[in-house]
């Protein structure tokens, strides 16, 4: 076991912590199984946390503002094309799934926290909200409709969450990800265009 003392960073325990509730939920956010995680006691954690509480606030800002900065990216950066500018927010979405299946996961588990905590509920609904105005302008690109945007916003996102949700088990297919990828990107993306001109 490592001697206490301020050798860790907050980014140190944070990523503990996220990997603790990746394991096995929100349940697992204790300091004493972080610590044992990490090897070290729990006066470690102390130097930068006043206790576990503070630790989730810390955690989920964490996330909020990563979250954010996603959201800023896309919209700074759009591909002339919207259908490509769509497939490549599909791409981001969906990025977080293979070699960081774990961020994936914590979503997951935060959805669940979410189900009885007031705080979190509204942290998420301020997170889904940012997403689909994302995605409701980015349609209203590819249609020129503000109704059918909304509508295709919705099940973008649906489908989106629903490849996490079908994602996170450990013994997927190798080719499921890309096959469910291919099918919004072909369902909700480019059967949207419209049709040539004769």
């Amino acid at each position: 076991m490592r001697p206490d003392g301020p050798r860790l960073s907050p980014a140190d325990w944070l990523d503990a912590a996220q990997a603790a509730v990746v394991e096995g939920g929100f349940e697992q956010l204790r300091v004493l199984t972080i610590a044992k995680a990490l090897g070290v006691s729990r006066g470690s954690f102390y130097w930068h946390f006043s206790g576990q509480a503070e630790l989730q606030t810390a955690l989920l800002e964490r996330w909020r503002q990563r979250q954010l900065a996603v959201d800023a990216a896309l919209q700074a950066e759009p591909l002339a094309d919207p259908q490509q500018d769509l497939e490549q927010v599909l791409d981001t979405a969906l990025a977080q799934i293979g070699p960081q299946l774990e961020h994936m996961r914590f979503e997951l588990a935060l959805r669940g926290l979410g189900r009885r905590d007031a705080a979190v509920a509204r942290l998420l609904a301020e997170v889904d909200a940012l997403r689909l105005r994302l995605f409701e302008h980015k349609f209203l690109r590819l249609t020129g409709d503000p109704k059918t945007a909304a509508e295709l916003a919705a099940l973008f996102y649906l489908a989106v969450v629903g490849c996490y949700q079908a994602l996170s088990r450990p013994a997927n297919p190798p080719q499921l990800q890309s096959h469910l990828q291919r099918l919004i990107a072909v369902y909700l993306i480019r059967q949207q265009l419209p049709a040539p001109q004769a």
